[in-house]
């Protein structure tokens, strides 16, 4: 039993190391990449994507597996080799369904979409990347077509980001987020609102980026492991345990968008070069859901990165770095700031009441799309009209609308955005449980140290890769299910002292009983 399990350790890598080449090609081409590369970097992104698909789908492998499985079920549950071998055979009876040549025409399609989409966005031209998108629509409808058995057409995608979810247990989860959501929504918008103004000031990007870089640092990204590019789209990668890199963009009228974001991805970054040594070269080194990554990048950008003990601490640092624009500016001032909630256009500026309601848009358009209720030549008036009615505001254009996120022009659509209000959710229910073992954490946040919540996500959720499904995770680290209730107290308990809700939401709750 020793050398087949070696035989599939040693197939299973292969795949690893092919999708790890893929994904440098992919940082280089939204990083460094010239424009004339595009033909060239999709023919050679299909072609690893197909070697990896066909090595995934070759029937030795389910033998093998077959195999192994008297010896996997005589290992503990959470061994490394017992999860090694459940995970791979998930992995190919899914992929197993899906031919090669599929796969591939698809991967050179989604990289040629890529390169329409960047030049596209910024000349406002939806026009130019509709038909690609709409040929993505066409190729993501075929490839749930291989999974007949699924309940929904967006089932299989959702199980590629976060396996064990269903568009049956989602939607329910959605929309009783929302209901509760969208009370202290109102309730705050009617409150005057917060003066941001400075933080809309000249910023030099220099200064910006190093504050950026120094955060990362703080946080516990390794930079001997990792760097910080720019790129349009701020995203990590991870090509090994020992090679995690972030990418991020600076805006110098905007203090907020170069720090938050290497908060972000700093928490994705933090996640991959977290996992267990043990796994390296192996499929679980990598995080185990869309869902589960997006609570570690939440979690340090919001719960961490918004909070007032953070500041007590970085807020002294900012004001060297730019006297003029924030010597006169109190804390409290800039720590209502960055909080302001306010109906946006832009998904990735959103603040933390109204993101989730970006997220419901777009899973909505996904589901509509997928099954035939709504054309792609439609999308732009009807990304303007659900605007008009969830945010009060219109996009201007479609640059700022239906073209702002990258998601659809890079890959299948259908599961690319649900893992976000996942990763609100699990992220409070994570920081919580933190809290509750180390309840000193927001007095060590006052003094810039961050070691103890790394430490504790580390041996906690990250070092397991993909060991577990999120449940078998969520269960392991709280005690319990997932739950929207630890979300909803984080954000009713900090955004009712912003904005003095006590007496309102008293008030609401009085006239209800």
């Amino acid at each position: 039993m020793e050398k087949k399990l070696a035989e599939l350790k040693a197939r299973q890598a292969e795949i690893h190391d092919l999708r790890a080449a893929r994904a440098v090609l992919g940082w280089d081409q939204a990083a460094y990449m010239p424009e004339g590369g595009g033909p060239a970097r999709a023919r050679q992104t299909a072609l690893l994507g197909r070697l990896a698909h066909e090595r995934l789908t070759d029937p030795a492998l389910a033998r093998l597996l077959d195999d192994l499985a008297p010896y996997e079920t005589s290992l503990p549950y959470d061994s490394d080799d017992a999860s090694l071998i459940r995970f791979v055979r998930r992995r190919h009876e899914m992929a197993a369904r899906v031919p090669a040549e599929f796969m591939a025409g698809a991967e050179e399609h989604f990289a040629t979409t890529f390169q329409a989409w960047m030049a596209a966005r910024p000349a406002n031209d939806f026009e130019a990347v509709r038909p690609f998108l709409a040929r993505s629509l066409e190729l993501s409808r075929r490839f749930a077509g291989y999974f007949p058995d699924h309940e929904h057409v967006a089932d299989p995608f959702i199980a590629l980001q976060d396996y064990g979810l269903t568009v049956s247990t989602l939607r329910p989860l959605l929309a009783e987020l929302r209901q509760r959501l969208v009370p202290l929504v109102q309730a705050i918008v009617a409150r005057p609102a917060a003066d941001a103004s400075c933080l809309k000031q000249h910023f030099p990007a220099a200064q910006q980026w190093e504050l950026s870089l120094e955060v990362l640092e703080r946080m516990g990204y390794d930079f001997r492991r990792g760097r910080q590019d720019q790129a349009p789209h701020p995203f990590t990668t991870a090509f090994s345990i020992g090679d995690v890199r972030v990418t991020n963009r600076v805006r110098e009228r905007d203090l907020g968008e170069a720090f938050f974001g290497a908060l972000h991805e700093g928490g994705h970054a933090l996640y991959e070069q977290g996992i267990d040594p043990g796994l390296e070269g192996t499929l679980l080194a990598e995080g185990t859901s869309a869902g589960v990554h997006e609570s570690t990048s939440r979690l340090w950008e919001n719960l961490v990165g918004r909070s007032l003990p953070f500041w007590r601490f970085y807020y002294p640092r900012f004001q060297a770095a730019f006297p003029e624009q924030l010597g006169s500016v109190f804390l409290d001032t800039f720590h209502q700031a960055i909080n302001k909630v306010q109906r946006s256009l832009i998904r990735t500026e959103a603040d933390e009441m109204t993101y989730d309601l970006h997220i419901m848009l777009r899973f909505d358009f996904e589901l509509e799309m997928l099954e035939g209720k709504l054309a792609v030549k439609d999308l732009p008036e009807a990304w303007r009209e659900r605007f008009r009615q969830d945010m009060g505001i219109v996009p201007p254009d479609d640059r700022d609308g239906v073209m702002q996120d990258v998601h659809w022009f890079w890959g299948f659509v259908g599961g690319a955005f649900q893992g976000y209000t996942l990763g609100n959710i699990l992220g409070a229910q994570f920081f919580e449980s933190a809290l509750r073992r180390h309840p000193e954490i927001p007095g060590e946040m006052e003094q810039g140290e961050l070691g103890t919540l790394h430490r504790w996500l580390r041996e906690n959720v990250y070092r397991h890769g993909s060991k577990f499904t999120t449940a078998e995770l969520v269960e392991r680290v709280t005690g319990g299910p997932l739950s929207i209730e630890p979300y909803l107290r984080y954000l009713g308990q900090k955004f009712g002292e912003l904005y003095s809700l006590q007496q309102v939401v008293g008030e609401e709750n009085d006239s209800r009983s």
